[in-house]
């Protein structure tokens, strides 16, 4: 188990901006030391816990070990095969949405590690979703994987410009989209 973080690992388990914990770390609200001779800064697990807690900051991100995936698609099939895969795989935390308003909300509240977004959603498009996360300095650590049946080369190209890291085109290969997945998480793939 780590007992010392830096002010990344510490904003990624949080789910807030690096200077977010470094502002917090400064004003005294963040318990750590500063490493001797240089500026940078530690947070000890204990000091980080204290912090999530006085914070209502969830402490799963803590000790799960998992990444955190937000599934957003309205095809109920593709979901329930997702969530099957995903949680059969072992290594991954899954919420899902149906519609982008409902991703926002799980956005906020689940703080995935990334989102599987199908870009037609019946209240809106994938390029909506990826601007509005990209706008939002707490989100910037999300990567964002595009699904889609039906999409040009230009709207991907748009896609990749809004801020999505991937673009995977349905119908998929199942093994293929967990590797790209871990990929884009950067988690080491599994041996078969």
């Amino acid at each position: 188990m780590k007992e010392l973080f830096t002010t990344g690992e510490a904003a990624e388990i949080c789910r807030v901006s690096q200077q977010t914990i470094i502002r917090c770390f400064d004003s005294g609200r963040l318990e750590g030391f500063r490493v001797p001779g240089s500026r940078f800064r530690r947070i000890p697990r204990d000091g980080l816990v204290k912090f999530m807690k006085d914070n209502a900051i969830p402490l799963d991100g803590l000790d799960s070990g998992k990444k955190k995936v937000l599934i957003v698609d309205d095809d109920a099939e593709i979901v329930e095969l997702l969530l099957e895969v995903f949680n059969k795989d072992g290594r991954f935390d899954v919420k899902t949405a149906t519609s982008g308003y409902e991703a926002g909300i799980q956005t906020q509240r689940f703080r995935p590690d990334a989102i599987l977004l199908d870009y037609m959603l019946p209240d809106v498009n994938g390029n909506v979703v990826c601007h509005t996360i990209r706008k939002n300095p707490e989100f910037e650590n999300i990567k964002i994987i595009i699904v889609s049946g039906v999409i040009k080369q230009d709207e991907i190209d748009q896609l990749l410009k809004s801020g999505a890291q991937d673009f995977v085109k349905k119908p998929f290969d199942i093994t293929d989209l967990i590797k790209r997945i871990c990929t884009t998480l950067e988690i080491t793939q599994k041996v078969s």
